[in-house]
């Protein structure tokens, strides 16, 4: 269900990814825009625990399977498929962006595996940076980075701050195995077979029941508690998802009525 980066070795969005430096981007711009080409077709967007709250009244909040998981919002149900974003970028109806797509096409990282310091980077192969007409500068005349730089950098200095708290989060919820394989079962009542979609981790309601009171009382003061039903709340999205993806003509092997 989840979709993958182009290059492996890069995160999702990204196609390339170099260090900003006044020396070599001095007359580098960046620009806004209202399109958001990076998630045309992007079906799953990583998100920080923080956004919770936010984004469980637009999406469903699932984890990726395997070891290390991580929270995912679904913008629709098959790899592929924004039901958000138009073809073209345009997000066709009033949503939260996570974070982490709001950032591209910057991002903190480090420049060698051996050190622990991150840097500012960018993909060269964005049209919002380069040397371009209209936007703002990345550097001033001394060199020095520009408010829009500043900014950016305090951005991803945040962000990365709540990918440790997510971090957390979720070595909480497999330290008490609360995760169990997911599966999501739309029936149509057609008399068709049931959409099924499998490929992902949701907290196991019935385990959770039965964590021990001092630590669901730890949960609800530290904040955790309220996110997990976060989750556990947006699931009932689902449905919505799969509505929309219907009436885009964008589900696989979807009955044609006539």
């Amino acid at each position: 269900m989840a979709s993958a980066p182009q290059n492996p070795a890069l995160p999702l969005f990204y196609k390339d990814l170099i260090p900003l430096n006044s020396q070599q981007h001095a007359n580098w711009k960046t620009r806004a825009t209202d399109k958001a080409t990076w998630l045309v077709g992007i079906n799953s967007v990583p998100l920080t625990v923080e956004e919770f709250p936010q984004a469980q009244r637009n999406f469903p909040i699932i984890f990726t399977a395997g070891p290390d998981p991580i929270p995912l919002v679904l913008m629709g149900m098959n790899e592929g498929v924004n039901v958000f974003v138009d073809e073209d970028g345009i997000v066709n109806t009033p949503i939260y962006i996570p974070a982490y797509a709001r950032r591209y096409p910057f991002m903190l990282a480090k420049l060698r595996n051996d050190a622990d310091e991150l840097s500012l980077c960018v993909d060269p192969t964005s049209d919002l940076v380069g040397e371009i007409e209209e936007g703002e500068a990345l550097f001033n005349e001394e060199g020095q980075p520009s408010d829009a730089t500043t900014n950016m950098l305090k951005f991803c200095e945040n962000f990365e701050m709540a990918g440790t708290k997510t971090a957390n989060f979720m070595a909480e919820l497999q330290k008490h195995k609360l995760l169990m394989d997911g599966e999501l079962n739309i029936d149509l009542g057609n008399g068709q077979p049931p959409f099924n979609y499998r490929g992902f981790q949701m907290v196991d309601e019935n385990k959770l029941r039965e964590v021990r009171g001092d630590v669901l009382r730890t949960w609800n003061q530290n904040g955790m508690l309220p996110l997990i039903y976060a989750h556990l709340f947006s699931l009932d999205l689902v449905r919505d998802i799969f509505g929309r993806q219907a009436g885009q003509g964008k589900v696989p092997n979807m009955p044609v009525n006539g």
